[in-house]
């Protein structure tokens, strides 16, 4: 079965919305999410360590982050090895971050967003209401990420060059939550 998403608000909005989304944020979650993209690039760079996992999750999920403990750090080191091979698939990825303690869809996805900006979006129940859906597995978070890729492709918003991980993707994911909190009055 092949996901269906329905885009809610007008691609015409998006832009404002990721721009309104940044500016509604206050400064811890600023900071956050400057430590989250901080500390994807260092994974990315090879430092696999549970300092940098640790500041990605508190980003997307503070509770979950007392769970992340329970990970030996050869255990987070090899989970993220396989997230950040070039050529990993989005499952193969998924799989070995959801082996990790404290880790479940929404937050494997954070992972690979804050550690690739460019080739993931975080999975997120905001957003995925702003495209008209709330079930999600792993194929689903692959369906996501590519109707995500095309939206963003398709130059609809610009990357927010002094923002943390300035790419369309991430700029796409702001304007998505900020409808959604929108839509609640």
């Amino acid at each position: 079965m092949v996901a269906y998403f329905q885009l809610q608000p007008a691609e015409s909005e998006l832009q404002e919305l990721a721009e309104r989304y940044w500016q509604k944020a206050g400064a811890k979650e600023h900071e956050l999410e400057q430590a989250a993209f901080e500390a994807g690039a260092s994974i990315r760079n090879g430092d696999l360590t549970l300092a940098n996992l640790e500041a990605i999750v508190r980003w997307k999920s503070e509770r979950a982050v007392q769970y992340l403990i329970g990970n030996s750090s050869e255990k987070i080191r090899q989970a993220l090895a396989i997230a950040i091979e070039p050529e990993v698939s989005t499952e193969k990825a998924m799989n070995a971050l959801l082996e990790l303690h404290g880790v479940d869809i929404p937050v494997a996805s954070a992972i690979l967003a804050a550690i690739y900006p460019e080739r993931y979006t975080v999975l997120d129940f905001r957003t995925l209401e702003a495209l008209g859906h709330a079930r999600h597995d792993i194929r689903f978070y692959e369906e996501y990420v590519a109707f995500c890729k095309r939206l963003a492709e398709s130059n609809v918003v610009q990357p927010q060059s002094n923002l943390p991980a300035p790419t369309p993707l991430r700029t796409l994911d702001r304007a998505l939550w900020e409808w959604t909190r929108s839509q609640m009055g």
